[in-house]
């Protein structure tokens, strides 16, 4: 079946030139500005063929970005395998680091608490669910609560 397409297009002057292959498989093709067998001109595309076809088991990240700007017309010349291993491992050295800087933080953060420089984070969580009539709503509490002017004392409640 694939054969007799391939003379098809041919004939009907619809050829696709490979340019590459990604590490994940997919396939990079460039068609060249022509005209049909009808006369009909046809402006260059190009194109991929993935390696995953079903689009509902589509991923983000299942075309590397170097030839995404390829195909979306932002660079002219498609990527070579040295400039796409140069941006893979520059792409690692920054996850390094922003972990690195993120450890930092927190330990910094913990550091602050300790000495009592910073005060402990308040802690909001709301409970529930968006949809029910009870979101948002305060929940009666023990404990006295102050948020900028205004004073809610607390209540008791006896223990069931």
């Amino acid at each position: 079946m694939s054969r007799i397409t391939g003379v098809l297009r041919r004939t009907f002057g619809i050829v696709r030139d490979h340019v590459g292959t990604d590490h994940l498989g997919n396939k990079y093709y460039f068609i060249p500005e022509q005209k049909t067998w009808t006369g009909r001109p046809v402006r260059a595309k190009r194109m991929v063929v993935a390696a995953n076809p079903t689009e509902y088991e589509y991923i983000e990240g299942s075309i590397p970005m170097e030839w995404d700007a390829w195909i979306r017309g932002r660079r002219k010349e498609p990527p070579s395998i040295e400039e796409l291993l140069k941006n893979e491992s520059y792409r690692e050295q920054i996850k390094l680091k922003a972990k690195d800087v993120e450890e930092k933080d927190l330990a910094l953060q913990a550091k602050e608490y300790e000495e009592g420089l910073v005060a402990t984070p308040a802690k909001t969580l709301a409970k529930g669910h968006a949809a029910t009539t009870s979101f948002g709503k305060q929940e009666i509490s023990e404990d006295p609560t102050s948020t900028a002017n205004t004073f809610q004392p607390g209540s008791w409640m006896p223990k069931k």
